[in-house]
């Protein structure tokens, strides 16, 4: 039987763009929809850098949604920009208070909610040249390759993303390809070497809290950009209502 899903929310910043979808037999269980944006383009004030988060409740249970677009490049100490992207992202965004009474249980920070995922193009790169990058590739040694990822070693030094999660990564670098094309920019020798990008992981889906758990965590293959997509499916728990848990896959 084919399930039926409704518009529960939508907003496009720039080129950054969120919408979330629900069962329509959940829809009237949600509660407390709230939309936050920041920017952190040129200057700190353009949107074409940045995240949109939606924040929700299902039954009981708080849901926060990130997309986000974080500084470019490749060159070296361009990850600290990164990582000043989410900090800042983490600190300034905000969610109205819509409930006046003070039982209230309806977060207003990211991490503040009991389940988020977090996805985007968070530009992260790999630390190695070009060469070197693409002779591992060539290898399939995505385990060598990872170690040298930029959101994992900065992950694991404890100076972003702490206490949040990603599933093992078993697909190739997702950026940058050539459109409509299965070859990497820079794979051909017109390509310049000014133009030329080294392949990596910059399209990823994070999550925090508890109740989450991952099944898959797989890439596309759509032609219509230079990265390719990303898509992750978890199966969470949710509160319905005093002592009680459901299950949700989403």
């Amino acid at each position: 039987m084919m399930m039926k899903y409704g518009l529960v929310a939508s907003k496009q910043m720039v080129g950054i763009f969120l919408t979330v979808w629900m069962r329509k037999e959940l829809i009237q269980h949600v509660s407390h929809l709230r939309i936050s944006c920041v920017t952190r383009g040129i200057m700190g004030c353009l949107g074409n850098k940045g995240c949109i988060a939606v924040s929700l409740q299902l039954y009981k249970t708080s849901f926060c949604f990130i997309c986000s677009h974080l500084a470019s490049g490749e060159r070296e100490g361009d990850e600290r920009r990164r990582n000043s992207d989410v900090i800042e992202i983490l600190k300034n965004t905000t969610f109205p208070r819509i409930c006046r009474t003070s039982f209230t249980r309806v977060p207003n920070r990211i991490t503040k909610h009991d389940r988020v995922i977090w996805l985007g193009d968070l530009n992260y790169r790999i630390a190695l040249s070009y060469t070197e990058t693409k002779s591992l590739l060539d290898k399939n040694a995505w385990d060598t390759l990872l170690n040298k990822d930029q959101l994992k070693i900065e992950r694991d030094a404890g100076r972003v993303f702490k206490g949040w999660h990603e599933g093992k990564i078993f697909f190739a670098p997702t950026y940058k390809y050539n459109y409509n094309s299965d070859a990497y920019a820079g794979d051909t020798t017109k390509e310049k070497k000014n133009k030329r990008r080294t392949p990596a992981w910059c399209d990823r889906i994070l999550w925090h809290g508890d109740g989450i758990r991952q099944l898959s965590y797989v890439r596309g293959e759509s032609r219509f950009s230079d990265h390719r997509p990303v898509c992750a499916v978890f199966v969470v728990n949710v509160e319905v209502c005093e002592g009680r848990i459901g299950t949700r896959r989403q």
